[in-house]
């Protein structure tokens, strides 16, 4: 609850959230190094070994000893936990048991090298995933890594060594992490241990000392290491503070806060802050306090704030802006919750007497700051023109003389009231009919509106209603008291009610800018095709905040431009030199930014986690800044929302392409499987009946005419089964156009079976075929296919003598086709996938001839056509039932 000065005193919710969940999760210690061999295994060992000797639970999930003869000896005891083969590219790898842990759970695992990247097909990419699984179930963890595997310092590490490493452990996990034990040895003794061959074999070890290994680069690195460590102190330090409500500052690391306005010596705070901070090596942030003033300022002070949080993201410092009312109560909480030891805020310009009739906002933070160091800068103004600049002149600002107008005109009907009222009610009574007028005028026009009105209502309370009446003299000294006074309350009252109305407007203004961020995410949500998304992002921020737009994409190597509006916006050379250079460096150019700024447009990169994704321009035909500073907060949100939903379409995409080309390298794989068993069978089958033909000149006719229709049968096979493959290739490439025309469907059940003669020889047949059925709309060479199809595959599944039946009738508006056969049916669990590309059912260890393309090619057929086709049971064996849909001038009178 807030303290005698306001403060409030509660802990931090957050905080506190963070603190509880840890408690449920295991306890997680990171032993982090400079670079490899500094002995952070053995560390990690020695501290275990420790642990259980206290009667911890000691576990070893995966320990890598790299053949050290001291690092062997310490694993000697503990109790090793085997690990788990994983098949990758026809060899046995071996990974660390993450299931026999979680079903062993010791009280503590031992599990090195952090970063390590898992086999492909285990549960988790990278180890890290596995200690986070281990965490989450109660488990605590020992773990090492080096710094150079840490996500943010990846290209630090790379200039520093010239080396890229791939494997990387996010920051969010070192943060999480509830102790870092930095391993620490000077850069002489790590080069003496290489020599003596405890970290590589002594022709590694020479090539180290001459790259990685190099003096400078471990001491860089050890650098690295210590300086990560201690930003991890400092946040676990802030955490601590907010958590258990503990105001601050604790000097235990120096931060600097600098306040902006503005004031034209914003920009020059920003810089003498970054210097502080770069003396103290600590981190600051910039600070603009949005109080309802804000509503009142200009267009250049705007800027100005603009500029300065800019700047302050440029120079390396962290920009915020937070709401607020009172600017001392807010800077100095603002400073105490996040634990900062130094603010700076420039000078009051304010006269003496300003000070002293509405203090002073300097003073009231050097009175309350505490064990703050505060730093008060005056100076020149760091934007002044030098000589040789031309500076516009500001255009005047028409002074509006309505709000005085209307407020002279409410104290003149508070004066007719008064008149009215005054015959029945005391003077004193009137006052307030005057004070109404004054909170009218405060609530309508603001502050100075009602200042002029408290003003005016005292000369008119004085005027009509105190004698000597019509006459602005006071013949009562009491009368002067209550004037007075009357002037204090209204002043008073209409400054409250001023300051209550705009909080109202930025209350407003919040409210609306929240919706518009909200219908702007909730229709990027509903969209699928990158061309949509971003025409709705071009239109959609072009409408809200009143200027041109243009998206440029990466594709091919290079920036295109793919959506604007107006859509008929093109981009000029100079806009195609700013969007690169803005694309390639990741910042601001164009207008307004500080490179390439004779372009008309100004280009911000539109960033994700990954990167940027585009990069948009924005131009508008008014003079001077094109946005203002609520306007660029504005767009900077939109930009993210815009951002990860191009992120996300573009990831929808990528996975469509690896969908697809998964299911290609699958049709590749099953077309190939099925060419070396379905192409060599009835191959071997003529070659040997040729081969008997030629070698056997003296064989009876008998033989050899059965040879010559072994001959036939298999190549009929063979050429089925390209026509199936050619059929196929059509369909997946959308290349079927059905030849529609009506057609009886007796007369294509006949000219099927005349087709299916041979494969029938073995088989009975009945038809079925319903009296007066319309004709129906259909190819006839697709649709015979689709019957020849399903008599083929009747006859290889069911038994030779048994009955396959063809019969038809009109259902309703579809006219109904099936073959039914006497064989085993179609196990239920296969019912679904009957119809798959390559799919045979298989019953038992024997699996019935054939590619599995046929009834694939049965559906694509029919559903070119407007029909369905289904499978099912009937009676034992297995039935396929087509619809096809009755023309519509067939459809009245309609009978089931």
């Amino acid at each position: 609850m807030p303290d005698k000065n306001g403060e409030d005193k509660r802990p931090d919710p957050e905080a506190l959230l963070g603190e509880a969940a840890r408690e449920t999760r295991g306890h997680l210690k990171i032993f982090l190094g400079a670079a490899p061999g500094v002995g952070k295994t053995y560390e990690m060992l020695l501290s275990a070994a420790a642990r259980r000797r206290e009667g911890t639970d000691v576990v070893i999930g995966v320990v890598e000893t790299h053949g050290r003869a001291e690092t062997e000896a310490l694993v000697d005891g503990f109790e090793v936990m085997p690990k788990t083969p994983v098949a990758y590219r026809e060899r046995q790898l071996e990974e660390m048991d993450l299931d026999g842990l979680l079903a062993r759970r010791p009280q503590l695992a031992l599990v090195d090298e952090l970063a390590h990247s898992n086999v492909s097909g285990s549960r988790h990419p990278k180890r890290y995933l596995d200690v986070e699984e281990l965490l989450a179930a109660g488990i605590n963890v020992y773990t090492t890594v080096n710094i150079q595997h840490l996500e943010s310092l990846n290209d630090v590490v790379q200039q520093i060594t010239r080396i890229r490493v791939h494997e990387t452990v996010p920051d969010a996990f070192l943060d999480r992490a509830d102790e870092i034990e930095v391993i620490d040895i000077t850069p002489a003794d790590l080069m003496q241990r290489l020599r003596e061959g405890k970290v590589y074999v002594t022709q590694t070890a020479e090539r180290a000392l001459a790259h990685y290994f190099s003096p400078g680069n471990l001491t860089a690195l050890r650098e690295l290491a210590l300086r990560r460590t201690a930003e991890r102190v400092d946040q676990q330090l802030l955490t601590h503070m907010q958590a258990h409500a503990i105001p601050g500052p604790w000097s235990a690391g120096d931060r600097v806060l600098v306040v902006i306005n503005g004031h034209p010596k914003a920009a020059a705070l920003v810089r003498y802050a970054r210097r502080i901070a770069e003396r103290l090596r600590g981190p600051w942030t910039a600070l603009y306090v949005e109080t309802p003033r804000a509503l009142r300022l200009n267009e250049t002070a705007r800027d100005r704030i603009a500029d300065a949080l800019r700047l302050a993201e440029r120079l390396g410092g962290e920009a915020v802006t937070i709401p607020g009312s009172e600017l001392a109560t807010e800077i100095l909480d603002y400073a105490g919750k996040n634990n900062f030891t130094h603010i700076v805020i420039g000078k009051s310009e304010r006269s003496r007497l300003h000070e002293w009739l509405f203090g002073s906002i300097v003073h009231e933070i050097v009175r309350r700051a505490g064990n703050v160091s505060v730093h008060v800068i005056s100076g020149g103004n760091d934007n002044a023109p030098s000589p040789r600049t031309i500076t516009a002149r500001p255009k005047k600002t028409p002074f509006d003389f309505r709000p005085y107008l209307v407020s002279s005109g409410l104290v003149a009907v508070a004066s007719g009231c008064g008149v009215v009222l005054g015959r029945f009610l005391e003077v004193q009574n009137v006052a307030l009919v005057f004070l109404t007028a004054v909170l009218v005028s405060a609530v309508a026009f603001g502050i100075r509106a009602a200042l002029f009105s408290s003003l005016l209502s005292v000369l008119a309370f004085n005027f009509f209603f105190l004698p000597p009446y019509y006459s602005v003299s006071i013949s009562d000294p009491e009368n002067v008291v209550a004037l007075f006074f009357f002037l204090v309350v209204a002043l008073i009252a209409g400054n409250l009610t001023a300051s209550v109305r705009s909080q109202a407007m930025m209350a407003r203004s919040r409210a609306r800018t929240t919706e518009e961020l909200y219908r702007f995410s909730a229709k990027l949500a509903g969209i699928a095709s990158l061309d949509d998304l971003l025409w709705v992002i071009s239109s959609q921020v072009a409408s809200m905040l009143k200027v041109h737009v243009v998206l440029f994409l990466p594709e091919n190597g290079s920036l295109e431009l793919k959506a604007a509006w107006p859509p008929e916006d093109v981009a000029e050379e100079a806009d195609l030199a700013a969007a690169k250079w803005s694309w390639e460096s990741n910042r601001p150019a164009g207008r307004g930014a500080d490179t390439l700024a004779g372009a008309r447009r100004l280009f911000l990169p539109m960033r994700t986690g990954r990167g940027p994704v585009a990069v948009i321009g924005i131009d508008s035909d008014k003079a001077g800044p094109i946005l203002t500073p609520d306007e660029r907060r504005l767009l900077d949100a939109l930009s993210d929302q815009a951002a990860l939903a191009i992120e996300r379409v573009n990831l929808v995409s990528d996975f469509d392409k690896a969908v697809r080309a998964a299911e290609r390298d699958e049709l590749r794989a099953a077309l190939l499987t099925s060419i070396s068993h379905d192409l060599r069978t009835p191959l071997a089958s003529i070659l040997g009946a040729a081969d008997s033909l030629v070698n056997l000149p003296d064989i009876a006719p008998n033989d050899r005419n059965e040879l010559l229709s072994t001959i036939q049968e298999e190549a009929e096979r063979l050429n089925r089964f390209i026509a199936n493959l050619l059929d196929m290739t059509r369909l997946e490439s959308g290349a079927i156009e059905p030849n529609m025309s009506l057609q009886d469907i007796s007369e294509l059940v006949g000219s099927a079976l005349r087709r299916a003669d041979k494969i029938l020889a073995r088989h009975r047949v009945e038809t079925s075929i319903a009296p007066g059925l319309p004709l129906v709309r259909l190819d006839p060479v697709l649709f015979e296919q689709v019957l020849f199809n399903l008599i083929d595959n009747a006859t290889k599944y069911a038994t030779p003598g048994s009955v396959i039946r063809i019969g038809s009738r009109r259902d309703g508006a579809v006219v109904r086709l099936q073959v039914a056969d006497e064989g085993e049916g179609i196990p239920p669990e296969d019912l679904y996938r009957i119809f798959d590309k390559f799919y045979r059912v298989r019953k038992s260890d024997r699996q019935r001839a054939g590619t599995g393309l046929g009834l694939a090619i049965c559906r694509g057929f029919v559903e070119a056509m407007g029909g369905t086709i289904e499978a099912g049971n009937l009676d034992g064996g297995a039935v396929f039932t087509i619809a096809l849909p009755v023309p519509e001038n067939e459809r009245v009178g309609a009978v089931t």
